[in-house]
């Protein structure tokens, strides 16, 4: 097998997003070949030019290849101290508030969309919320909508759940049958799941608060202001954007819109900023 160069996958970029619409071509490199390369070996392909013909003439194949190369890393509270760091400094902030737009963005499967709507149940938020959780991966949203998920990491998600500052049980959110773990109605019906790719798509909706975590390290730079920008612009004057512990905005053309509320969680508070009309 081939070891793929740039312009190989460039081309296979290329090729995807001409006949699919999906746009990889700013994603971090390192992370594009490795799951490329990693889809190659497991089809039995030889070379790059036998990867994208499968590419162009098998939409099964493709349907394959986008599940590998978009982001389904995810769990129920993960990174605890984050979730303590909304509880503490976050929701309060949302409080003042009379009705919440929350926007989750590339909620993968949809277990951090769950672990934010337990938080503002048990903070007598969710109610006055509307979360919209989007992603580009129908598959994984279609997980999320459903809620049901297998009960494998259920000691993992119960001991973050504590470390995040959760006083109650984490069971109360959930029924257990079949070795699976189905979200209560209650905590569904404020969920809109919706697709939305943060490469192409435009502005989704003005939100109070918008969640984007372990995503754009997976983006260039490029990309990643582009998606900084789109963020900017949805975020309602004083409204707080959550990055990913790896993630920060240092770099950025948004950085000085914004003061930072916690440095290591990555939670920030867009400054106001008033129009000149």
């Amino acid at each position: 097998m081939e070891d793929l160069t740039r312009n190989q996958i460039k081309e296979l970029l290329e090729s995807l997003y001409d006949r699919y619409g999906y746009d990889f071509r700013d994603y971090n490199t390192a992370h594009i070949k490795r799951r490329l390369t990693n889809r190659m070996t497991l089809s039995q392909l030889s070379s790059s030019e036998e990867f994208r013909n499968k590419v162009l003439e098998e939409p099964s194949f493709a349907s394959l290849l986008l599940k590998d190369l978009s982001i389904q890393v995810t769990e129920m509270f993960r990174d605890p101290s984050f979730y303590q760091a909304l509880r503490n400094t976050v929701i309060p902030l949302l409080k003042t508030y009379s009705f919440l737009k929350i926007w989750h963005a590339g909620t993968a499967s949809g277990e951090e969309v769950y672990s934010i709507a337990i938080i503002l149940k048990e903070e007598n938020l969710y109610d006055r919320c509307l979360i919209y959780a989007t992603d580009f991966n129908q598959q994984a949203l279609d997980k999320g909508r459903e809620g049901i998920y297998s009960d494998e990491k259920i000691q993992e998600n119960i001991k973050n759940y504590r470390l995040s500052g959760g006083e109650g049980s984490l069971s109360d959110h959930f029924v257990y049958k079949y070795n699976k773990i189905i979200m209560n109605a209650s905590l569904r019906k404020n969920i809109v799941w919706a697709n939305h790719n943060l490469v192409t798509d435009s502005v989704f909706a003005e939100a109070n608060l918008i969640l984007c975590r372990n995503v754009m390290i997976y983006f260039n730079k490029d990309l990643q202001n582009k998606v900084h920008n789109l963020f900017l612009q949805s975020l309602s004057n004083g409204g707080i954007l959550c990055l990913g512990m790896k993630e920060n905005m240092e770099f950025t053309e948004a950085k000085d819109k914004y003061m930072i509320l916690d440095k290591k969680n990555k939670i920030y508070k867009k400054k106001y900023q008033f129009s000149n009309h």
